[in-house]
């Protein structure tokens, strides 16, 4: 059947709300080709909601005011020319970044005279005041891509020798090197020395490289989080082995409550820090392996007595790691422990609570019995003195009766009326105690 024959209300299918931007995602941040010689100023910053939302509008007014094309409503990353640089923005969960690409002037000289990552005239250092501040900053990189026979070795002495981190990437087509050390302008000095890559070769390997110390710095925001719970968490572990121990040896209802009060502030202290820590922790797991699949991407090779990236990172970067999953991990083995023991002090609490219940219930059921016998015997009292009242009735009515026949005993006729007047009570208060108990 040819697409002539296909019925109209057959040619298009109904698609997924997402999955255009499930498609997307795949192209979401593309490598741009990049040749050499260039320099690469890349700045993060922290950015919430708001702040994202904030910054995009002013990133908009920006482009519009420059007479370049703003970037789609649901865009996450765009690039402008904006001479003589080149602008290329990006939107991430929880930061955004701007990465501006010049031009680089720097000659062979300048790296023996120490001088290739000072700033640059004050068109180039000011870009990112034309800009307001989305947040705080997190990321600063001075990225530098140059010819190696520009340099040759002069690059190790921008560097200390204790902190230098080189190696070759891309099967030797190039040679990386930095120190992850902020210099006196607050920038993470990167070089990377050009043999044979190609422009797109160049273009990945610059990103990955600033994708690394990007990830870098936002998987150790972590640390100081794990540091300031580090007090909280010890003093738990100790307050709890106490709590345990009076817990075997407290009695009664009081004594039992008292602890499963305490028990349940240090719950509540140790759930606090769990809440809040919790997605720093998550994102620094995410970034950390982020970080490994970025250095497996660029394919390091080792240089003589100098560390690789990644082993300079795994040395400095693997203990903070470790501390923030430590930290996790006592909060979990905490939360459980302090769980079961709440169980165990609550366990007992409604025990003694049921026992302090069936207690009042039995005094409660004495009390009830003791009015059921206190009532019956006020009924049967009431009887008696109804029957009486009534009988006295009755014999002032025979006394009346008899100044008119002599002939009839008022006394012996009271006598006689004295078990029908105690039967007719008897059975009138019978029926009104149905008739209350029906009720």
């Amino acid at each position: 059947m040819s697409a002539q024959q296909i019925p109209e209300n057959k040619a298009a299918f109904s698609a997924h709300p997402a999955r255009s931007r499930v498609l997307a995602e795949v192209h979401a941040r593309p490598l741009m080709p990049i040749e050499s010689p260039r320099r690469l100023l890349h700045f993060a910053f922290m950015t919430d909601h708001w702040a994202a939302g904030k910054d995009r509008a002013a990133f908009e007014d920006f482009c519009l005011s420059r007479g370049r094309p703003a970037p789609a409503p649901d865009a996450k990353h765009h690039r402008i020319e904006v001479p003589p640089a080149i602008l290329r923005w990006e939107h991430h969960g929880e930061f955004t970044t701007y990465t501006w690409e010049f031009p680089s002037q720097v000659k062979a000289n300048d790296f023996e005279g120490l001088s290739a990552f000072r700033p640059g005239p004050d068109e180039l250092s000011n870009l990112m005041h034309l800009l307001p501040q989305p947040g705080p900053l997190l990321v600063a990189v001075d990225l530098h891509l140059l010819p190696e026979r520009a340099v040759g070795e002069s690059y190790r002495h921008l560097f200390g020798p204790e902190q230098l981190a080189a190696s070759e990437v891309e099967n030797g087509a190039a040679r990386i090197a930095t120190d992850f050390h902020p210099d006196a302008f607050g920038f993470v000095r990167i070089l990377v020395l050009d043999r044979r890559l190609t422009a797109s070769q160049a273009g990945a390997l610059v990103q990955r490289l600033l994708e690394i110390e990007t990830y870098r710095t936002l998987a150790l925001l972590g640390l100081p989080q794990a540091q300031e719970l580090a007090p909280t968490i010890r003093r738990i572990e100790t307050e709890l082995p106490l709590l345990l121990n009076e817990m075997r040896e407290s009695q009664g209802f009081e004594a039992n409550k008292h602890l499963l009060d305490r028990l349940t502030a240090l719950a509540a202290d140790l759930e606090t820090g769990a809440a809040h820590s919790l997605f720093r922790f998550g994102a620094t797991r995410a970034y950390h392996e982020l970080i490994g699949h970025r250095l497996a991407a660029i394919d390091e090779r080792a240089l003589d007595g100098l560390p690789t990236f990644a082993s300079f990172l795994s040395r400095r970067l693997t203990p903070a790691i470790r501390t923030c999953a430590s930290t996790e991990a006592r909060q979990d083995n905490l939360s459980r422990k302090l769980a079961r023991a709440a169980q165990l002090l609550r366990t007992r609490v409604d025990i003694d609570l049921e026992s302090q219940n069936s207690d009042l219930l039995r005094r409660m059921n004495n009390r009830a019995r003791m009015q059921l016998r206190l009532q019956q015997t006020v009924e049967g009292l009431s009887i008696v003195a109804l029957t009486y009242y009534l009988t006295a009735i009755c014999h002032i009515a025979f006394e009346g009766i008899h100044q008119r026949l002599p002939r009839l005993d008022p006394t012996l006729a009271t006598a006689m009326a004295l078990p029908f007047a105690f039967i007719v009570v008897a059975l009138m208060l019978r029926r009104i105690r149905k008739h209350y108990a029906e009720a």
